[in-house]
């Protein structure tokens, strides 16, 4: 009996951790993609073309905050949302 409950938790419970690995795999690659415009210049023209204003862009661009922490700032999920990387 606690063999079958043990495993019906873990179906339950199987559809938020499949969000949960979603999410932290699209923050990787935001990360990732971050960390390949190694410039602030780079970061703050790239922004600007993924359609951040100007002023957001070069405050964000210039940031000291860790490759981790920006992949999940706001701007970053705004620039490089869900369709941008499914392309």
């Amino acid at each position: 009996y606690i063999r079958g409950w043990i495993g019906y938790y873990h179906l339950a419970d199987m559809k938020r951790f499949l969000l949960d690995i979603d999410e932290w795999l699209r923050r990787r690659i935001r990360m990732c993609i971050w960390k390949s415009w190694k410039k602030p210049k780079t970061k703050v023209a790239n922004l600007i073309k993924c359609g951040i204003g100007k002023y957001k862009a070069w405050e964000w661009g210039n940031t000291r905050k860790g490759y981790w922490r920006i992949a999940d700032s706001p701007i970053l999920k705004v620039a490089i949302n869900k369709e941008s990387l499914r392309k």
